[in-house]
């Protein structure tokens, strides 16, 4: 049976509120048979989910199943329109394309499109009230009595805010996002929210009520404590259109009219936490009585910066039991949540009003097991709760954020329990896509801490660390984690968006700053001090990485004048065009071969800086030539080639080593290929004998480690690489495992091995860069990569450890589950394999100690399998009985045998020849 399912749109699930005017739609394909290819499709689009009027009918002969863009007339501003799909697919035996029948429909509802459909006001407060101990102004509140006569069809709130805002309508909370608008370089874009209140509306008297917060738009940013980086004046922008059965619309609008209202919020900002007084709580009786006469004032800003809401908002995520309440040495009482987390705690209590109630929130204990928060530096991460003595009291906080596992309480009444508090986690709302498991636990728990760490620093831009007075865009970090983030979750939105304030925030020069969105102006004395190789190399690595995971070419073609401004800026920059050795350079930063006391590994900046410059140009010269632009293409082509025998003229020596001798250096050089073919054998060695001398363990930083563990795999060192991977001591992966960690740290030895810190200034215990790790393990132990993007051909070639006996990897590709499942039981290795309707993959079986039988069992069971022209000995053929189909097995020296095979569920039994291991010693020729 063919079916059609999970309609997207957009990368979205029935999306409201969207902005682009030709959305691209996708869907998945499922089938009992095997190699199904789609060969033609058909699309409606209709404004009724009967399709009783088509206001679009397309059908063509197309294997596309994903990113199709709709082409139809014009789509309207708040319209929703249901779209479905029926396919023609051919699989294996079929002598023509089976029609499947039509998928169920999905929908997906425009917002507001153009300045001229925007009716309200921006409006604020006449005065705000200061907390005088944070320097920071209080939230104010406004609301809008209005009436409804006649029977509501729908209801559907547009809104945003320069600040952060929250909703309320008949005493209920509207929709379920948090920190909205999002951040954004509001000089530039802010975002709108779309809500359909439909159920929250009364028949006659209703009450909305906006709450609007500093949140990034004026309060606290960066470590110098500098405020109103985009103004000073919070603001609401809100409307309501209100559909009548009989046909007519109303409007409800933001204006002067508006009357502002009470808030018990004292104080709210993201470093420093919330202060709350409960007993300021009103009824709205109450409240129009104290508040009724004061009126809201209409403001300007631009309505030309409102855009629809482009990534997942902020949602809560997860809700976490602590595991323990916990009397310090110190006398202190610590609620331990068990897990690294971000977000807040959510607690209740009974206590005489007045009493004052504080929350400190820490990320570990000291060496004695007292409540530590040095490395937290100026963000108070507090919460402080004034009780209203009104029975028992629940709360949680509204425009902060903590990042923490330790919560120091104060103030609060002996009878507590841990069954009094909850942990609310809080992340950008992305779709878990990737599952990797395997038999050993602390590989697991690598793996947890790898995905706990990306959930704590994808908020709504993917920040370095989210407790510290930083919790900023750097660009760098970004970069070198896109891949493993890609693996996680479904991170093609949440990157869209990020990289479009990129975009903006890149200077006239081209060059990239250190974060985005970009709240560092001025603190550098120049220029030359806001970009360098590796951070500013995310304007191109990290559209050309969502390219490759999701298929989605729209970024490129977003991004593309960005990545050209990007390599032409380094290509100005001193007097060799193919070479960057000028300006400040981070290198390889936080690497173990620094100085002491330095943060600046050991390997050569220029040296970085020119090897990714390299690797940036190629990557534009592709992205040129996949948009169709040839004279691009040229020009970029024979710049990398230019900048590749710069490369080695200039670090390279004459016996062909480099002259940078750092592990890093060998690292990205060949990774970037910029190693000449009679000089790799020796780079490789040269890499492997580093490790040698440092006891097999690693001295990488934020450059070199991503791609170390890659590097040795892919160039016949799988066993080095993973000596690295398992080892336990410092330093390495599951040395922080083995000290307890629930995330990645900043530091390899952010606890050293005799319980002391690293440092107090810059160590955050959740900072997901070493976690670039997983893409290697998602690559060689699960063995899931891909080919062409979007995981329309993918390659499943894993590398079984001789730690592991098995391993699942699962991703939700563009297309489909992918998955991957292995386990060796004594000597035989169990493989199943799923490949995704509408696509192919390159399939190698590791270690195959019986080829010909594995072959000729293959062809048995999987008559139909095909394969690019590999030649078989004649003889070897004739033996299968495989005459004519001679091409369709490789082999390698591991005794890999790859083949490829269309869609499917297949399974793979043989007797595994675990691999003779490659001497770890590599001689030094």
């Amino acid at each position: 049976m063919l079916k059609v399912k999970t309609l997207r749109c957009e990368h979205f699930n029935n999306p409201i509120g969207l902005g682009c005017l030709n959305p691209r739609l996708s869907w998945h394909i499922e089938s009992d048979n095997l190699h199904v290819i789609q060969k033609r499709f058909q699309l409606q689009v209709s404004l009724s989910a009967e399709f009783e009027n088509l206001h679009w009918n397309h059908f063509t002969y197309s294997d596309q199943s994903i990113l199709v863009r709709y082409e139809g007339p014009p789509l309207e501003s708040g319209q929703r329109y249901y779209y479905r799909v029926k396919v023609w697919a051919q699989g294996a035996g079929d002598a023509e394309p089976e029609e499947s029948a039509w998928s169920e429909p999905a929908f997906w509802e425009m917002g507001l499109l153009y300045e001229q459909d925007w009716k309200a006001k921006w409006i604020t407060v006449r005065e705000r009230s200061i907390n005088k101990d944070f320097n920071a102004r209080s939230p104010f509140a406004t609301t809008k009595r209005f009436a409804i006569e006649g029977k509501v069809n729908k209801a559907v709130i547009y809104t945003t805010s320069l600040g952060l805002y929250e909703l309320n309508l008949n005493g209920q909370r509207v929709g379920d996002a948090y920190f909205t608008p999002g951040w954004t370089d509001y000089n530039d874009r802010v975002q709108v929210q779309t809500y359909d209140v439909t159920h929250l509306i009364n028949q006659q008297h209703n009450r909305i009520t906006a709450t609007v917060g500093e949140g990034w738009y004026s309060g606290y940013l960066g470590w110098q404590k500098r405020k109103d980086t985009y103004g000073d004046t919070n603001a609401i922008l809100l409307q309501m259109k209100i559909s009548y059965e009989d046909g007519h619309t109303e409007l409800i609008c933001s204006d002067a009219s508006w009357q502002e209202t009470g808030s018990a919020i004292l104080m709210s900002d993201i470093y420093n936490g919330e202060i709350y007084d409960a007993r300021l709580e009103i009824t709205e009786e109450a409240d129009d009585k104290v508040n009724g006469q004061k009126m809201m004032q209409e403001m300007q800003f631009p309505l030309r910066h409102l855009v629809a809401q482009e990534n997942e908002p902020v949602k809560i995520m997860n809700r976490l039991h602590p595991v323990e309440l916990i009397h310090t040495p110190k006398g202190e009482r610590v609620l331990n949540l068990g897990q690294n987390m971000v977000g807040w705690v959510e607690f209740k209590v009974k206590a005489p009003a007045g009493t004052v109630l504080k929350l400190v929130h820490g990320e570990v204990l000291d060496q004695e097991g007292n409540f530590y928060r040095d490395n937290i530096r100026d963000a108070a991460q507090e919460i402080t709760y004034i009780c209203s003595g009104n029975g028992t009291e629940t709360y949680q906080p509204h425009f902060t954020f903590q990042g923490f596992q330790y919560v120091k309480l104060e103030g609060f009444p002996e009878g507590i329990s841990i069954e009094d508090f909850t942990g609310v986690v809080l992340h950008s709302d992305m779709e878990p896509i990737g599952v990797f498991e395997t038999s050993d636990a602390k590989l697991n728990q690598l793996q947890h801490n790898i995905v706990w760490g990306q959930k704590g620093n994808f908020l709504d831009v993917p920040t370095d660390c989210p407790q510290r007075d930083e919790r900023l865009g750097w660009t760098g970090d970004a970069q070198i984690f896109a891949r493993t983030a890609s693996y996680n979750m479904n991170a093609a939105s949440f990157f869209r968006k990020w990289l479009k304030d990129l975009a903006f925030n890149q200077m006239e020069d081209g060059s990239v700053p250190f974060v985005v969105p970009d709240v560092l102006k001025g603190v550098f004395a120049d220029n030359t001090g806001r970009t360098t190789a590796a951070w500013g190399d995310a304007a191109v690595i990290c559209p050309w990485t969502i390219y490759q995971s999701y298929g989605d070419k729209q970024i490129l073609a977003q991004q593309y004048d960005s990545m050209k401004a990007w390599v032409d800026y380094i290509r100005i920059q001193g007097e060799n065009e193919y070479l960057w050795d000028t300006g400040l350079q981070l290198g390889d930063w936080l690497a173990l071969d620094s100085e002491e006391g330095s943060y600046f590994g050991a390997t050569d900046g220029t040296l970085v800086a020119t090897a990714y410059f390299a690797y940036s140009t190629q990557i534009v010269a592709q992205t040129a030539k996949l948009l169709n632009n040839y004279n691009d293409f040229k020009t970029y082509q024979l710049l990398h080639e230019g900048i590749k025998v710069a490369f080695v003229d200039r670090y390279f020596d004459e016996t062909g080593r480099l002259t940078s001798n750092t592990q890093t250096a060998q690292v990205i050089a060949l990774h970037f290929d910029l190693v000449p073919d009679q000089h790799k054998k020796k780079v490789i060695q040269e890499l492997v004998h580093l490790i040698e001398k440092k006891h097999m363990h690693l001295d990488t930083g934020f450059v070199g480690t991503p791609y170390l563990c890659l590097v040795l795999s892919d160039n016949g060192y799988a066993d080095v690489a993973y000596k690295l991977l398992f080892q336990n001591d410092y330093p390495s992966w599951l040395y922080q495992v083995e000290r307890g960690a629930t995330t990645m740290w900043e530091h390899w030895d952010s606890i050293r091995e005799d319980g002391s810190f690293w440092s107090t200034a810059m160590n955050s215990f959740n900072h997901y860069s070493y976690g670039s790790v997983g893409d290697f393990m998602y690559r060689n132990i699960a063995g899931i990569d891909l080919i062409e993007a979007g995981y329309k051909k993918s390659r499943i070639a894993p590398k079984p450890p001789v730690n592991l006996t098995s391993a699942r990897g699962e991703l939700k590709t563009p297309y489909g589950p992918l998955k991957v499942h292995w386990q060796i039981v004594k000597n035989e290795m169990q493989f199943e394999v799923d490949i995704p309707h509408n696509t192919t993959a390159e399939i190698t079986l590791p270690c195959v100690a019986e080829v010909e039988e594995v072959q000729r069992r293959i062809m048995e069971h999987y008559p139909s399998i095909t394969n690019p022209p590999v030649n078989i000995p004649p003889e070897l053929a004739e033996k299968m009985g495989l005459e004519g189909k001679r091409d369709i097995f490789n082999m390698n020296e591991e005794k890999g045998l790859t083949f490829t095979l269309g869609s499917g569920n297949y399974t793979f039994q043989y007797n595994y020849e675990h691999p003779t291991r490659v001497p770890v010693h590599a001689s030094r020729s």
